[in-house]
């Protein structure tokens, strides 16, 4: 691997001294602070080159996105031929112009330098020469503390190798636990807020359940790999991590995914600065939406002694109208009237005329 990536080791030792001599004017060229701020300073230098890589993996972060709703079709559709499945899928990220290795270039870009580094900490507490570093850096950088904690001493070294850098194991692994933990948490706030800001939660796929799994997956994986670490490599990873968090948070401010929540706060910003106009039909619509909201009321919960209350009010003044219009109160309407006893009398002869009236006239001609 040395013969392999030996450019690579010159061309990061390399940097690492020309930033080295520039803090030395400020700082003392032995201290932690020269050594680890050329280290800090490496990280920001990649990480500008690193800059059109991160805007092409927050394009195609955003196509995955959109995308998803129709991969997931595809799957359905061809879940028993992988083969066309396949096809599909690349068809689809060719019309769409999407690359899917594309939202990992910037790990992938990063990664020669981060095992450049590593090895040449490793070169370092090995006591050898490195790249363009001769035995007199090697031996300036070895003495280098941060923290108590020399830059090329790991969690897992034993107390004989750490007294050999001038250290105690104590102030190495507090130093090393302190940055483990600082490392897992700000890769841990990076994929929340890009998981509870930057997505549009109108759609729900499968993309949102794998940032939510890598939003617990990352931690655990700094946290077990970081014992094995440097703690200039830490140091490296600290800071990759901070610029990150911190990148993210420009660009979702300043350009968020739409339909997201930073979207919608971006909108209000500007429309609160006049920045923004709505459209005249949303605008009328909200108006009716809030008109149609306002004349709607509620009616209001009675109790049931109100309600019997309201009820034998609500009667009597019904009746009272009625009175007053001259017609029968519904009262009176619906009481049956009393019907008075007919004499005996009246019956007889009501039933002796029915009698007479049944009988017909004879006709003229049979007298």
């Amino acid at each position: 691997m040395d013969t392999i990536l030996g450019p690579l080791y010159t061309a990061v030792s390399w940097i690492i001294v020309q930033f080295h001599s520039l803090y030395s004017l400020v700082f003392n060229e032995d201290s932690g602070w020269a050594w680890g701020l050329s280290i800090v300073s490496l990280v920001v230098l990649i990480r500008i080159c690193l800059i059109p890589l991160f805007v092409k993996q927050i394009k195609a972060t955003r196509n995955m996105q959109v995308l998803q709703p129709k991969m997931k079709a595809i799957q359905e559709r061809y879940k028993n031929d992988k083969q066309r499945q396949s096809e599909e899928m690349m068809k689809l990220y060719r019309e769409s112009g999407t690359n899917p290795l594309s939202s990992c270039l910037p790990i992938l870009a990063q990664s020669p330098f981060f095992i450049a580094l590593y090895q040449v900490l490793n070169k370092i507490a090995g006591d050898h020469a490195v790249g363009v570093m001769d035995q007199e850096l090697v031996d300036s950088a070895r003495s280098a503390h941060i923290f108590g904690a020399p830059i090329a001493s790991k969690f897992l070294d034993s107390a004989s190798k750490v007294e050999s850098l001038n250290a105690t194991l104590v102030d190495v692994r507090v130093v090393t636990v302190i940055m483990i933990v600082m490392m897992s948490a700000s890769q841990f706030y990076t994929q929340r807020q890009l998981m509870t800001k930057n997505v549009d939660l109108t759609v729900k796929t499968p993309f949102m359940q794998q940032q939510k799994m890598l939003m617990y997956v990352f931690p655990i994986m700094f946290a077990v790999f970081g014992i094995n670490f440097p703690v200039g490599v830490l140091v490296y990873w600290l800071t990759t991590n901070v610029w990150t968090m911190g990148q993210q948070m420009f660009v979702i401010h300043r350009n968020p995914t739409p339909g997201s929540v930073a979207f919608k706060q971006r909108q209000e910003r500007l429309l609160a600065k006049g920045k923004l106009k709505e459209d005249p039909a949303e605008v009328e619509a909200k108006k009716a939406a809030e008109a149609a909201r306002a004349s709607r009321q509620q009616p209001k919960r009675q109790s049931k002694a109100k309600r019997q209350h309201s009820g034998s009010g609500q009667a009597a003044k019904s009746t009272e109208a009625s009175e007053a219009s001259g017609k029968p109160s519904l009262e009176k309407q619906d009481k049956p009237q009393e019907t008075k006893p007919k004499p005996a009398g009246g019956s007889e002869r009501s039933k002796a005329g029915q009698r007479k009236g049944s009988q017909r006239p004879k006709h003229p001609s049979k007298k």
